[in-house]
């Protein structure tokens, strides 16, 4: 018995569309990247003689409560009103000009937060940092 065996065509690959395809994403992805340009001054700094390191200030403290209620440098305020803050912070100023740091409860109300800063911002502290806690689950 003799069986009949057909000659076997050679299976070829052909990568051409594949090839175009690839091409045409190159170009897409060139046109529509965007290349940021960013231009730079060259500027030679003037140089300055390190002077004799001045202890460094402990940092004037507002601590803000949950409902609003404002201590400055550990002492609190009878009320939360603007005149309040402002007699309090600029007494605490007297001694000198000190960063200032606004540790403020996380379920403070917005207003409390903002009012402080603006106090301290007329009252020409312009060194003010706001406390925050770190994350537990970094």
């Amino acid at each position: 018995m003799k069986f009949r065996t057909r000659p076997r065509e050679e299976i070829e690959l052909n990568i051409t569309p594949l090839i175009d395809i690839v091409f045409l994403l190159l170009i897409f992805f060139m046109v529509s990247t965007t290349f940021q340009t960013q231009s730079q001054l060259r500027v030679q700094l003037p140089e300055a003689q390190q002077s004799a390191e001045s202890e460094p200030t402990e940092p004037l403290e507002i601590v803000i409560s949950a409902d609003g209620q404002y201590a400055v440098d550990g002492r609190e305020l009878t009320n939360n009103q603007r005149a309040t803050l402002v007699d309090a912070l600029a007494r605490a100023i007297e001694a000198g000009d000190r960063p200032l740091v606004v540790r403020a409860d996380s379920r403070t109300p917005h207003e409390a937060v903002v009012r402080a800063m603006d106090v301290a911002g007329q009252l020409g502290l312009d060194q003010l940092s706001i406390a925050t806690a770190r994350d537990p689950s970094e």
